[in-house]
């Protein structure tokens, strides 16, 4: 009998992770699609100072609220996924006209001012994390986007480079509507 269980205990485990990894594989399951605790609540209480060799701000809590919306975008230097995001951050900081937030993520400030030199600068703002602040906001990985209301709360989310179908899809109707 003991002989019997020893066997079948590899194979149940073997097709329960075989189980799990098709239920995984599953076409409408997004990995991206991480759900987030922070919808419709205010960020953490956050000071980021300012990234030195950049002559923009850094900000704090008492910097949103102010009845209008703001994008709030964790960056680095060194984060592939943010170059390719950064031209649709600054095509919708222009376009839709509203404040947007960086926050240069456990980066170098020398590598931070060099990369906003080379791709352009779209941040009104710019804070640096040594790496606290973005984990009390509950970001998991770069690049990470917050849009907040007027009122200061979290309302959309975006795990990962944005994408302009996405920015056109969500984020614009959303900012117009929290405009209103």
């Amino acid at each position: 009998m003991k002989r019997r269980l020893f066997f079948f205990l590899p194979v149940l485990v073997f097709a329960i992770v075989v189980g799990l990894f098709l239920w995984g594989l599953q076409p409408d399951r997004d990995p991206r699609e991480v759900p987030t605790v922070m919808i419709d609540k205010m960020p953490p209480d956050f000071d980021y100072g300012p990234v030195p060799g950049l002559s923009l701000p850094g900000f704090s809590s008492a910097d949103i609220g102010q009845g209008e919306p703001v994008l709030v975008n964790f960056f680095a230097s060194w984060c592939l996924p943010c170059r390719v995001e950064h031209p649709v951050l600054s095509a919708l900081a222009d376009a839709e006209e509203i404040p947007l937030y960086g926050v240069s993520h456990r980066d170098k400030p020398e590598d931070a001012a060099d990369w906003l030199a080379q791709l352009g600068n779209p941040y009104d703002r710019i804070g640096r994390d040594s790496g606290r602040g973005a984990v009390d906001w509950g970001v998991y990985g770069l690049p990470e986007t917050f849009l907040l209301d007027g009122s200061g709360r979290i309302r959309y989310h975006h795990r990962g480079p944005l994408g302009e179908k996405k920015v056109q899809e969500e984020l614009v109707p959303l900012i117009q509507t929290l405009r209103q």
